[in-house]
This record gives C-alpha cells, structure tokens and sequence, in this order.
C-alpha cells in the first residue's frame, strides 16, 4: 500500500509545509509513490482566516514586499532554498502597498499550486473539503483521522496539523457576560475572527463598547464604517449615518503601534547578540527549567537595547557622546539593568533617544485626565506622534529594534513555553496597522464615532446594562447595550472549539500551563505528558508551544516558521522513506 500523508489545515502553514516537502522530496524520497491528503473545508492556500471570498476592505497590516512564502539563505535549515516571488512580486504591486486580503488568497493559492506541481511524479495531492473530528491509532501503527460527515476514517502513516486560528468556547467571565446579555436582551459578541463575525445587529447611532485596540479592531472599525457605506475625503470621514458609535479601550488603552513606513539603509545591527542558540540551549539544559521573565527577559531587554543603540550610534552619531566601540564593550559588560541605565545615561544625551520598553509597554501608566474630552484630544496627539515618528527615518533606532524583536522570536520559538506576554507584547510593537488605518482612526476620533476610553478598560454588567470605565477618566463611564471583544479567541486546548484538539489533549497531549500543545521545537512532533514525542503525530502553528510571529514571513529575516516547516518536511519524509522501505522488504 503507498505510503499516505494527511495535513490537516491547507491554509499558509500547510501550504508551507507543502512547498517544504516539493523542495526536499528529490533527496529524502525519490521514486517512491504518496498520497498527501489536505483537510480543510475552506479552500487550500488561503485557508479561513486568507480565504479569497470576504470583503475587499480589509487589508493585510504588511507591505506587500515584506510578504513571502519561499525561502532565502538566510533561513537556518537543512532543506534547499527554493527561491519565488514576494507578494509584490507575484502581483506586480508597489512594494510599500497594503494588499487586500482577497489579493493575498490569490497569492496563496498560486503558491499552493506551484508547491504541488514541484512534487516528484508518483506523489498525489487530494483536497478534502471537510472538517477533521479526531485522531485516533496506536503510537507505533497506522493512525485514523475520522472527518465530518464520514463513515470511514482516512488511513495516515504520519499526520500534520498545520491549523490556524481557532474558535474557542467562553472562559468563565465571557460566558457570565453572555448569559447577562441573553438575560436581558442585551448584545455580547466574544472573541472571534472579525469577518466572520455577524455585526448586523449593532445599530445605528448608539454606543458600542469594544474591549481590544489591535489588529481585530481595526477590522471591526473598517467593517462598521466604510463597510456601511461611509467614505473618507482625506482626513476626513464622510458618514452614511449607518455607523454605531465605537468606544474603545484595552489593557495599554492605545493602539498597536503603526508599520515603520521607511526602508532600512545602511548597516543592520549583527544580530543574534546576546540571546542567540548557545544561550537558548543554557535555557532549555536548566535542570529546574527557566521562569520568563527571572531568566529570558534580561536576555530580551540586552539583546533589544543593543539593536537600538546599534542603529542609534551608527545611522546617528551626533546623539551620541561617545564612541560606539567603547560603548558596545562597555554595554556588554554592564552587569545588569542600573549599570545599563547608567551607561545610557552618560553616552546617549537625550532621554527620547533613549530604549525604555517598560514606557513602551505602559504608555499611559501613571496617566489621568480631568474629562473624557481632554482625553480624546490627548490620545489623537499621543496617535498623530506615532504615526510621525515612525514615518521619520531620523527615528530608525525604532527599526533597529523592530529587526531586533524579529531575531528574539526566532530564537524564542526554540525555548518552547514563554507565556502569553511576550507573543502579546511583540505584536503591538512589531504588528500593528498600517498607518493610513491610524489616519483613518483619527478622522473617526473627530467625527465623534469613535471614542477612547482608556487604559484598564473594565467591563460590569448590572442594571441591565454594559457599562465600561478606566482610571485613566477618573468618574468617567459610558453604558450601552452591546459589548465586542475585538480580539481573536485565545488558542488553549482546554477551550477549542475544535473537537479535534480536544480529544488529543484527552488522549494524551501535553500542555503549558497557558494551555498550549507542546510540541518538540526540533520537527514540531507532538508531546505527552511525559516529553515523549510522538512517532507519527505533528503540530504546528499558533496553539503550539513553538508558536511563530504572524502569519507570513518578511524576506531576508530566518524565518522561523520556514525553518519549522523544513525541519517537519524532511522529518516526514524520512520516516515515510523508511516505512516504505520496510513494506518492501
């Protein structure tokens, strides 16, 4: 019988794969017949979440030119690189062009085509368009991957999971929220993927609040204002009077921080630093294991100031009073933060050129306003200095730091678990919108549909209302009807959605402390409770240990995601190489 494959997910991780396993077949599996199976019932290359049909307003937050499915030499893996077109490339756009998420489908599914027309003669691909229920089979035997609607169960001698996003049922606090709401006739919509989310019943004119300032914000504002037929004449915002009026607030009370909208020149700092594999194998050989932030963030904050002051002192020596050399030697050996701060101190004059990510992180802490209003004014001027200073190359530390945030997720992914702050902290300073969404944030401040609440937004629900406040507004709170979570649903086996999901956890899979399925950060194969990989199970994506920064990778940076999909593709084949040698004999 020939040797069968089954991934489950045909979105960008699985198309990933794909392509991995085309590249390496030629040397770890010629001549010898396979069938690859994709489950998934969206279509393959854009998945769910990248699926060509859904509205034409949503963008993709990266340039097009930072957008890539294939390899370079930069990617640490044993496998060939098989070089091919960025997004920009492939559709022939300018390289600072926001794409629409329709176009990045097509982009993928040519991917996922190309992938498939590179496999060797003898290995078929099959499409099946249903949802994958569980995984059943003994450790060293043939497992079953039973689908939706089936009788029988696909047969699979190794089996992917190349999932994406995840639905996820209510924790305790969103589930009390929706029996309130259900309660008394009120609207709660949970953490969920924007654009499949059904907005119709937000009406008109009233308050809505939103807890969440990133990414699925962004998409919900799109949706509610253009998306009902509003329009934008420069930096202002043309109703249609269908729009609800959004208050919005979050942990930080701000937005991500919007795309650097400046190319890089001149030298990158030579990064890994300070945090670089010999460091992640100390980590990962502690006998007692390693706690985030006693043991790796020291290692993070180093590594980031370096990339910094990297740029800082080469791309701008006239902030500086010293030379870097004698900098670097002396930031290397500072022996911790109040040596570091001190140095900073003496060789950087200005305070605002000066790398502080407990500021970044907290922008308002410590902050209060005397009215809602005043704060309105201050978070548009707080929006309008982001979006200056990161469209201003005289500021290109801050990019330093972005290349510096990309090295430190490629080599955190090799540590495993490292708690859900970090992948959080990353995305709002590396992650966030495109600035032209920020404009369009603003001129929505001003029409007066949008409206900031602030930091440590908290939610009650009592007298048959929502009602939201922060201690940024002192005394200020607004009350409304309908609550939306803009943000995705938190992927922790305990709570998937996904039956499939559920029964590995039940049969066996470990998890983090945050709920996440641990996998082995070497070839993604899924782990027991004990450590034990398994022979013939792999995972990879966002609800794993290994998780990797976005969706997509930018050209030139290690990719890590591509280093997991190498590694993964050439772990499958050689074991499928080996049983079907072992079939023959």
């Amino acid at each position: 019988m020939r040797p069968q494959l089954v991934i489950v997910g045909a979105g960008p991780r699985g198309t990933g794969v794909l392509e991995r396993i085309a590249a390496n077949a030629p040397e770890l599996y010629a001549g010898t017949g396979l069938d690859i199976h994709f489950v998934d019932p969206h279509p393959p290359g854009g998945g769910r979440i990248w699926r060509e049909e859904q509205s034409p307003l949503l963008w993709m937050n990266s340039h097009a030119e930072d957008v890539t499915m294939f390899t370079d030499e930069t990617v640490p893996m044993d496998g060939p690189v098989r070089e091919g077109p960025t997004l920009h490339e492939w559709a022939a756009l300018a390289g600072r062009t926001f794409a629409d998420r329709q176009l990045q489908g097509r982009y993928l599914r040519w991917v996922y085509d190309r992938a498939r027309a590179d496999l060797p003669p003898g290995v078929t691909v099959h499409h099946h368009r249903r949802r994958a229920l569980r995984i059943s089979g003994p450790r060293e035997g043939r497992q079953q991957v039973w689908l939706e609607g089936g009788t029988r169960p696909l047969l699979a001698d190794l089996v992917i999971l190349a999932l994406g996003h995840l639905d996820a049922e209510l924790d305790t606090d969103q589930a009390a929220l929706a029996a309130y709401a259900a309660e008394h006739d009120l609207l709660h919509l949970p953490p969920d993927f924007t654009a499949d989310s059904d907005l119709s019943a937000l009406r008109p004119g009233e308050p809505v609040l939103v807890r969440g300032f990133g990414l699925a914000f962004v998409d919900l504002m799109v949706l509610l204002t253009e998306g009902r037929g509003g329009r934008y004449d420069g930096d202002t915002y043309l109703p249609s009077g269908r729009e609800p009026v959004l208050y919005v607030g979050s942990r930080r009370g701000v937005p991500y921080h919007a795309k650097i909208g400046y190319d890089w020149t001149g030298e990158r700092p030579p990064l890994p630093r300070f945090l670089g594999p010999a460091e992640i194998e100390e980590l990962r050989a502690r006998p007692g294991g390693f706690e985030f932030r006693r043991d790796v963030w020291p290692l993070v904050e180093k590594e980031l100031g370096f990339a910094h002051y990297h740029r800082l002192f080469t791309a701008h020596p006239e902030r500086t009073a010293m030379a870097w050399a004698d900098f670097e030697e002396k930031y290397a050996l500072a022996a911790g933060p109040a040596e570091t701060r001190a140095l900073v101190a003496a060789a950087v004059p200005d305070p605002a050129d000066r790398l502080d990510l407990a500021a970044l992180d907290h922008p308002l802490d410590g902050t209060c306003y005397p009215s809602h209003e005043a704060f309105q004014e201050g978070l548009r001027q707080y929006v309008e200095d982001d979006l200056s200073r990161r469209h201003d190359p005289a500021h290109s530390a801050d990019l330093g730091v972005f290349l510096g945030l990309l090295s430190v997720y490629g080599q955190l992914v090799r540590l495993g678990n490292t708690g859900p702050w970090w992948h959080g902290f990353f995305s709002y300073l590396a992650s966030g919108p495109p600035g032209p969404r920020l404009r369009q944030l603003l001129a929505l401040s001003r029409a007066g549909l949008l409206r900031f609440v602030g930091a440590g937004m908290t939610v009650t629900a009592a007298d048959g209302v929502f009602r939201a406040g922060s201690p940024t507004v002192p005394g200020f709170a607004v009350e409304a009807r309908a609550l939306v979570e803009a943000r995705l649903p938190e992927p922790t086996l305990g709570r998937a959605r996904d039956s499939l999901l559920r029964e590995l956890h039940a049969d066996g899979a470990a998890e983090t402390p945050d709920g996440l399925l641990r996998v082995d950060p070497v070839d993604g194969r899924i782990l027991d409770g004990a450590g034990r990989p398994h022979p013939r199970r792999f995972a990879l994506g966002p609800y794993t240990d290994a998780r990797t920064p976005g969706a997509f990778t930018r050209p030139r940076t290690g990719g890590a995601a591509f280093r997991q999909n190498d590694a993964t593709a050439r772990t499958v084949l050689a074991l499928l190489r080996d049983l079907a040698g072992r079939a023959a004999a």
